[in-house]
């Protein structure tokens, strides 16, 4: 993989905050604010809530919703499983 350089402006207290923070997770800055940031932007993009289907693609996904459901046992085994925190 090849690393990219990102350069973000803080304040001053901005960074005594992410590195009082790096300090306390036992990492560098950069990992640091590296991490915190990807972790974030998957969390957005995980949450988004408004997904574009293409012209070209409606009746392809109107084909896929319309499929009958499927039974797959490991999952059916899964849902008939008793919690953990149950047992």
């Amino acid at each position: 993989m090849t690393a990219l350089v990102l350069s973000v402006r803080v304040s001053e207290e901005e960074r005594a905050l992410l590195e009082a923070a790096s300090e306390l997770a036992r990492t560098s800055l950069s990992e640091f604010i590296r991490r915190k940031a990807v972790d974030a932007a998957e969390e957005d993009v995980l949450e988004r809530r408004l997904v574009t289907i293409p012209a070209r693609d409606w009746k392809k996904f109107e084909a896929w919703a319309n499929h009958p459901a499927e039974e797959i046992k490991g999952l059916k085994d899964l849902a008939d499983k008793a919690p953990t925190w149950r047992a």
